[in-house]
């Protein structure tokens, strides 16, 4: 996330990093100076930590800490432009209303697509399979088209190169290199944990979970049954996510997220000399909360 000033209007610019021991956001002013907003965080309960329970768990403190984060740096660019802060209400709706949108883009409308499908041609509407491999394909069509379209808005390129900054940094830091831009430099902006490559994992376990909603449920209650099943397949992609970067190096896997890193290439661009020394500031200031430095990972 970034803030900067753009045809008058107040842009995010800045890189937010997360360790173990809690979350660090940096966000370059106009003058030049680089501002943090650095918490804390406290362990998660041992049964928040079980497999499968703690992909949704991390998914939804990855939500709160991100809308936090967000916050700070809204409001350090309208302070800059003699604005009033972000207010809870703002925020909130502006929150409701990007739900609402992913629900309907997501899960209505590929569902409804699926079911029209269903209702014309047998095969599909008697078969799990075909009916939820036609609703992950338009899933994954429409988030594919969504990318595109946001890509098409020029402050979004800012974005993507902070996001390039992020992982050059954190490639050189599991590289145990200097932190800085020199050595991260040489790295590539693309990263098997990024979280563009977690959604693309996520629709695609979702076509198998999905498969387990019985065929004669109505559309409602197959959508509901969608919303609730959320939580578990967050879960099984996260796991999956963390099995791939534990044999990072095995030539099967560089088959099995190769996916997840072209659809990268339309979310991340080389950044600049000073969009890495912000990534570089946020994991300082991160690392500052380790008690054991260089041992724990964060993740960006």
């Amino acid at each position: 996330m970034h803030t900067k000033t753009i045809g008058g209007q107040a842009v995010i610019e800045g890189v937010m990093m997360k360790s173990p021991e809690g979350w660090s956001v940096a966000v370059r002013d106009p003058q030049g100076v680089i501002n943090f907003k650095t918490v804390r965080t406290t362990p998660n309960h041992p049964l928040l930590r079980l497999p499968l329970i703690r992909g949704s768990v991390a998914l939804f403190q990855a939500l709160v800490i991100g809308i936090k984060a967000i916050e700070y740096s809204g409001n350090i660019a309208f302070q800059e432009e003699g604005e009033k802060p972000l207010s809870p209400w703002s925020i909130a709706l502006s929150i409701g209303m990007a739900l609402a949108l992913a629900i309907a883009l997501f899960k209505f409308l590929p569902l409804g697509v699926a079911t029209l499908l269903g209702e014309h041609y047998e095969s599909v509407g008697q078969s799990s399979l075909l009916f939820n491999a036609i609703d992950g394909i338009v899933r994954v069509m429409i988030f594919f088209l969504y990318i595109l379209a946001i890509g098409l808005w020029g402050e979004m390129r800012r974005i993507y190169e902070y996001h390039g900054a992020e992982h050059k940094v954190i490639y050189a830091f599991e590289a145990q290199e200097p932190l800085t831009v020199e050595s991260a430099r040489k790295y590539k902006p693309f990263h098997p944990r990024c979280g563009t490559s977690f959604l693309l994992i996520v629709m695609l376990i979702s076509i198998v979970v999905f498969m387990f909603i019985p065929q004669s449920w109505s559309f409602t209650e197959k959508l509901l049954a969608r919303l609730v099943l959320v939580p578990l397949v967050a879960g099984v992609a996260y796991e999956a996510q963390r099995a791939t970067a534990r044999v990072k190096d095995h030539p099967v896997m560089g088959f099995l997220v190769w996916p997840g890193m072209m659809l990268q290439r339309l979310t991340v661009r080389e950044p600049d000399d000073a969009q890495i020394e912000v990534a570089i500031a946020a994991l300082q200031d991160v690392l500052k909360l380790e008690k054991t430095g260089q041992e724990s990972c964060p993740t960006c």
